[in-house]
């Protein structure tokens, strides 16, 4: 049995054509644990002998993200461009100054200050992302 996840309803859904590549790019995202750049994404469809060029991974990357199947973040303190699933979760990173990795953390700490300040200041916030800075248990160890 093949519980390779398979994206074509996914697509068809968007109106979007089922491709090889659009498939593979939705799998390595979707089966990794942090967010993942299009180098990440390169690299690992590489590993798996699949012929894609950069250039290619970022059309695929715009287009889904147009499609709102992914989502696409960038990082200010590393610049660097992310993408994970949308899986319509709000969500908060914590991103290692080390070796860089990106970590989202569930829950919101700020619905509560976002009232307060909405209320003080006369401000209705449309939307906040949090950034957490340090260093991840591997990099301590080092």
């Amino acid at each position: 049995m093949n519980n390779k996840p398979n994206f074509s309803n996914l697509l068809k859904c968007k109106g979007l054509k089922v491709t090889k590549h659009r498939n593979s790019v939705l799998e390595v995202i979707e089966s990794s644990n942090r967010p993942v750049t299009a180098e990440d994404i390169y690299i690992i469809l590489k590993q798996k002998d699949i012929s894609i060029n950069l250039s290619s991974i970022y059309r695929i990357l715009d287009t889904l993200v147009a499609n709102s199947l992914i989502n696409k973040f960038i990082f200010e303190e590393t610049n660097k461009t992310c993408y994970e699933m949308n899986d319509m979760q709000h969500k908060h990173y914590l991103i290692c100054n080390g070796c860089k990795k990106v970590f989202p953390i569930s829950g919101c700490p700020l619905h509560a200050y976002e009232s307060q300040l909405e209320d003080t200041l006369d401000f209705t916030i449309t939307n906040h992302k949090l950034e957490i800075y340090g260093y991840c248990k591997d990099c301590k160890k080092k």
